[in-house]
C-alpha cells in the first residue's frame, strides 16, 4: 500500500510532489537539508512530513532514480529561480488579469489563508488608522469577521465617539449578506491590503534604489554624481524611489511610535545626532517629555560623532522600518499625493 511504501518498480510519474520532496530531504539528511527546512513555512512542513512519515522503506535504487531525475531537469532547464514577478508573469498566461490579481494577493503578506485571517496578522495601529477613516458599519463589519482578542485591541485605538457607534452596531447586526462582505473584501483588497504588499513588481531602478539606500553618506554621493553624467534620467529616478532616514518623517504618529520600540536608545541617539532639525523636532514630538528629555542628554553627553557611526545607525533605522512594514506593523511611505510609494 502507498502508506506502507513506495512500490519496489517506483514509477516518477505516479509520486506526486510532496512525496518528491520528502524522499529528496531524508536522503539529503540534516546537514544538507537544514538550508532547504529553514525556507519552508509551516503548512510546507506539515505537508512534507505527512508525505515522509507514510513512504516506508525506499530501496537505494528509488532514491538514484529520483535524484537522478531531479538533476537532469535542473541542468537540461539551467537554474530555477521562483519570487512573486516570475509567478506573477507565469499566471498571467493562462488565467484572466482578475485572477491573477486576486491569487497574488493572496499569496503576498500579511500571512493567512483568507482576507480575514490576513487582517487578523496586521497590527491592530494599522488597521485602526485605515478603519478610522471608514462607515462605522463597515468597521462593525470587518471587525466583527477578525479574531475577537484582535477586533478588542483595535477598537481601543479607535476614536471614542467611532468606538461607541461601532458596538452599537455590532450588537444589532443581523446577517451580513454575501454581496455586501465580497464588496467589503474587494476594497480591503483594493485599498488596503495592496498598500502592505512588500515586493510588488520591482524593476532594476528600484533594486539599485535599494543598493544605494545602504551606501553611506560618501559613497552614494560618489555612484550618484558619476551615473548623473553618464544616465541622468536613471539616477533622477533612482533618487526618487531611495528611502532615506529623513523620509522617517512622513511616518504617521502611531508608526512612528511603533518604530522607535523597536530602535536602541543609544542607536536613536547616534541617528539623531546627524538628522536635521526638523526631523529630531518630530521624533521628540512622538515620544513623552521624560523620554525626549533623557534622550537629548544622552546625545549631549555623546558629544562630536564620527559621521561614518552616524550613517550606520541611520540606515540600520531605516531597516529596521522597513521591516517593521514587511511585517504589517506600519507603513512607510516615500513623499506625499499622488507620487505616494509605500514600501
Amino acid at each position: 500500500m502507498a502508506e506502507q511504501s513506495l512500490q519496489a518498480t517506483m514509477d516518477l510519474n505516479d509520486i506526486d510532489g510532496k512525496e518528491r520532496a520528502a524522499v529528496l530531504l531524508l536522503a539529503l539528511g540534516t546537514t544538507h537539508g537544514q538550508p532547504i527546512w529553514d525556507e519552508l513555512d509551516e503548512d510546507e512542513i506539515k505537508d512534507v512530513s505527512l508525505a515522509m512519515a507514510r513512504l516506508g522503506t525506499i530501496i537505494p535504487s528509488q532514491v538514484d532514480e529520483l535524484l537522478i531525475n531531479f538533476v537532469t531537469q535542473m541542468s537540461s532547464s539551467g537554474a530555477i529561480m521562483g519570487n512573486f514577478d516570475s509567478t506573477e508573469r507565469l499566471l498571467a498566461q493562462f488565467l484572466p488579469e482578475e485572477r491573477v490579481n486576486l491569487v497574488m494577493e493572496e499569496i503576498r503578506g500579511p500571512a493567512g489563508r483568507n482576507m480575514w485571517e490576513k487582517l487578523s496578522n496586521v497590527q491592530e495601529s494599522v488597521l485602526a488608522s485605515y478603519l478610522k477613516n471608514e462607515y462605522p458599519q463597515t468597521v462593525a463589519v470587518i471587525l466583527s469577521k477578525i479574531n475577537s482578542d484582535h477586533s478588542a485591541r483595535v477598537l481601543t485605538l479607535l476614536p471614542e465617539d467611532l468606538s461607541m457607534e461601532v458596538v452599537n452596531r455590532m450588537l444589532n447586526m443581523e446577517a451580513v449578506q454575501k454581496e455586501v462582505l465580497d464588496k467589503v473584501e474587494q476594497t480591503l483588497r483594493q485599498e488596503f491590503m495592496s498598500n502592505l504588499s512588500q515586493t510588488s513588481r520591482k524593476d532594476s531602478h528600484e533594486t539599485m534604489a535599494e543598493i544605494f539606500n545602504n551606501f553611506d553618506r560618501q559613497t552614494e554621493a560618489r555612484f550618484l554624481a558619476a551615473l548623473e553624467e553618464n544616465n541622468r534620467e536613471a539616477a533622477e529616478r533612482i533618487k526618487t524611489l531611495m528611502f532615506t532616514f529623513e523620509d522617517l518623517g512622513k511616518l504617521d504618529a502611531a508608526s512612528c511610535q511603533t518604530l522607535l520600540r523597536g530602535v536602541e536608545k543609544d542607536q536613536l541617539a547616534l541617528s539623531l545626532k546627524g538628522a536635521s532639525d526638523a526631523l529630531r523636532d518630530f521624533f521628540f514630538e512622538n515620544m513623552s517629555e521624560r523620554a525626549g528629555k533623557m534622550l537629548k542628554e544622552d546625545m549631549e553627553v555623546m558629544g562630536a560623532v564620527r559621521l561614518k557611526d552616524v550613517d550606520e545607525a541611520q540606515m540600520s533605522m531605516v531597516n529596521i522600518a522597513k521591516d517593521l512594514a514587511a511585517k504589517g506593523e506600519l507603513i512607510i511611505t516615500k513623499s506625499q499625493g499622488d507620487d505616494e510609494l509605500v514600501y
